[in-house]
């Protein structure tokens, strides 16, 4: 065998591993016998029990038993204020482990990250040593989880943003792992319209950090309706779900089925805090704390809003033909 023969081989094989690292990685989350699935949505929580913390982790124990959920979701911002110090940081058991404790939530947690928890160690949160003090616990910049009924497309949508490589001002943000900008963004849009385009889900969601619209204190994320919110119009996808607004929200893409869904009311809210201008599509707002349900089967999607005290303040209900072969 030559070397040159053997270099290429090398370099193919290299190409290869490229290759299959930039796709997204995915995890079977199987559905019920009766293929449903439920589950709870979270953001911008990780107080330590303060601002209302516990008791919205409270209610979600009881929803979660009523629903029997099959696992919950986060939408960032999971360690406040600065994320994580590191992988010994107490700040994970003083803050997930020790609060959410009722028995319907030691279920799988899917998370991402969000600008909070990039201002600390960032790759503390993606490590499997917390998933070895805590197993409930995955977090990874972006990934899909696969049930099958349904596809969930989780999006690390904080390197969107431009004022944070621009204008940090205070504030120090561990890009390790992200490279140049540009580059990452552009290669994870090019994986995720690939998923997108391949999926076969009945439902399909997008969960990022930020807001693509939003009327909550930061508002639309501009990045995202420019980069990514014409890739979800062009798949089909049913909701785009996020935090980073302390808030709950929906509001319905004018242009599109999409319905946008905040829930980043997991601790501390903003009393009073909405913008009175780009109103299109709003259907619900609420500047307390609380969480989201989803249940979703072949058919129905029903996702409900709660407040701190458990009461269902807003429903969406949503659905689609079952198809049958012919």
């Amino acid at each position: 065998m030559s070397i040159s023969f053997l270099f290429s081989l090398i370099i193919t094989y290299v190409l290869c591993v490229l290759s299959a690292s930039a796709q997204l990685q995915r995890f079977p989350h199987p559905s019920r016998h009766d293929g449903s699935l439920s589950f709870l949505v979270l953001g911008d929580w990780g107080r330590r029990g303060s601002y209302n913390q516990s008791q919205v982790a409270f209610q979600m124990g009881k929803v979660g038993e009523k629903l029997d959920i099959d696992f919950v979701v986060s939408t960032g911002d999971n360690f406040y204020d600065n994320g994580l110090i590191n992988e010994l940081d107490n700040a994970f058991e003083e803050s997930f482990t020790k609060i959410y404790t009722a028995k319907s939530l030691q279920k799988q947690w899917y998370s991402v990250l969000g600008n909070h928890d990039y201002r600390g160690d960032a790759e503390a949160q993606l490590s499997p040593v917390l998933r070895g003090m805590d197993s409930r616990w995955l977090c990874l910049r972006s990934f899909i989880v696969d049930s099958e009924l349904v596809e969930i497309f989780f999006v690390d949508t904080t390197p969107f943003v431009q004022e944070y490589f621009a204008e940090p001002q205070e504030h120090k943000y561990d890009w390790r792992g992200i490279g140049p900008q540009k580059p990452y963004v552009n290669n994870l849009l090019k994986d995720l319209e690939l998923a997108l385009g391949e999926s076969t889900a009945k439902w399909k969601i997008v969960v990022g950090h930020h807001a693509i619209r939003s009327v909550g204190h930061h508002g639309d994320t501009q990045e995202l309706i420019e980069k990514l919110l014409p890739i979800l119009q062009a798949n089909n996808i049913d909701f785009y779900m996020n935090g980073h607004d302390h808030c709950l929200e929906h509001i319905s893409d004018t242009e599109s089925p999409i319905q946008f869904l905040t829930s980043g009311a997991g601790s501390k809210a903003w009393r009073g805090d909405i913008k009175p201008m780009n109103r299109r599509g709003l259907n619900f707002f609420y500047d307390g704390q609380g969480f989201m349900s989803v249940k979703l089967t072949q058919t129905d999607a029903t996702i409900e809003f709660y407040d701190v005290f458990g009461n269902v303040l807003h429903r969406l209900a949503s659905s689609k033909q079952l198809h049958s072969s012919s």
